[in-house]
């Protein structure tokens, strides 16, 4: 059995909102397992769905380049030590000139990217331009991921939050393209921004996936209820699963800027569908945050000198 310590007890903690002991029971009894015992404070009904990718805490930027006709576009993420860096605009135009790269790049992955010769001195590659610039600006850089979008059939829609604390992508297929909707994608981008859902829409969502929040949510709702006979169980979890896709689900979320907090992001580009006389369909976006999913060595400032002291 893995011994819980502090640090696993804070991180279920930020994961699932549950209270210190609960976390520390949870985790006692799943013997350290986070995902199970993430499961466990569920089933209690001690936690909401763990946003695992949550834990922001490398820093760096997120970055857009598009083509001139809008129809392709890339975002990537290069990550640095610090947030000095990250505002640094030294660091801010070689991110630049990777997202550049990244457009026109044939890669299928990070390891052919970094293998290719960099666009703007073909005497190096991407990983030689990379390691230059760690030594020209002094501290450790990773250039962690990259994604394209490409529609031939309308156009790519692009948002950047926060100065490229978050970037998204927005793939809308239409036969009709004019302000009003370019307007309407950047809206849906910044609902991603905003509201990190999880898919684009329930056809996304996996079969898999269904039937394990059906496991746990349905013993959750026995330990609610547990006099309920099954109809009231299934009633309860269905309405449950339902409510959790709205969230997860970005056509299904609630339009944020709708006026009365009811319409849908699906309903809201329909609207502006019909008000162009246009056929609409958001295929798929892509969000990244700078960070996410990247745990961020912790240390006591103090404790640190007190060894340097010998103390």
């Amino acid at each position: 059995m893995a011994a819980v310590t502090a640090a696993m007890v804070k991180e279920l903690r930020e994961m699932t909102g549950a209270g210190m002991m609960d976390c520390k029971k949870a985790l006692a009894a799943t013997e350290g397992d986070m995902d199970k015992a993430v499961e466990f404070l569920r089933e209690k009904g001690l936690a909401g769905a763990a946003k695992k990718a949550g834990r922001i805490a490398a820093e760096g930027i997120v970055a857009t380049a598009m083509t001139e006709d809008e129809k392709k576009a890339v975002v990537v993420e290069v990550n640095a030590e610090t947030d000095f860096v990250a505002k640094n605009e030294k660091f801010r135009s070689y991110v630049a000139d990777v997202a550049a790269q990244a457009l026109t790049t044939t890669a299928k992955d990070l390891d052919g990217f970094m293998a290719e010769k960099w666009a703007k001195d073909e005497t190096m590659t991407v990983k030689d331009a990379l390691a230059s610039q760690i030594s020209i600006i002094g501290e450790n850089m990773n250039i962690r991921r990259f994604e394209q979008v490409e529609e031939p059939n309308g156009f790519v829609a692009s948002y950047i939050h926060a100065g490229g604390k978050i970037g998204v992508l927005v793939d809308v297929e239409t036969d009709v393209v004019n302000d009003d909707i370019k307007e309407m994608a950047k809206n849906v981008a910044m609902q991603a921004a905003a509201l990190k859902p999880t898919f684009t829409s329930r056809d996304e969502v996996s079969a898999d996936y269904i039937a394990k929040e059906t496991e746990i949510l349905t013993v959750a709702a026995k330990n609610e209820k547990p006099d309920a006979n099954d109809k009231i169980i299934e009633g309860m979890v269905k309405g449950r699963i339902n409510k959790e896709l709205k969230e997860i689900c970005l056509l299904d979320q609630v339009y944020v800027k709708a006026e009365d907090g009811k319409q849908s992001v699906s309903q809201y580009v329909a609207s502006v569908a019909k008000a162009n006389g246009a056929n609409i369909k958001v295929k798929k976006f892509v969000r990244f945050e700078t960070g996410e999913g990247i745990a961020k060595k912790e240390e006591n400032f103090a404790e640190e000198v007190a060894k340097q002291m010998g103390q």
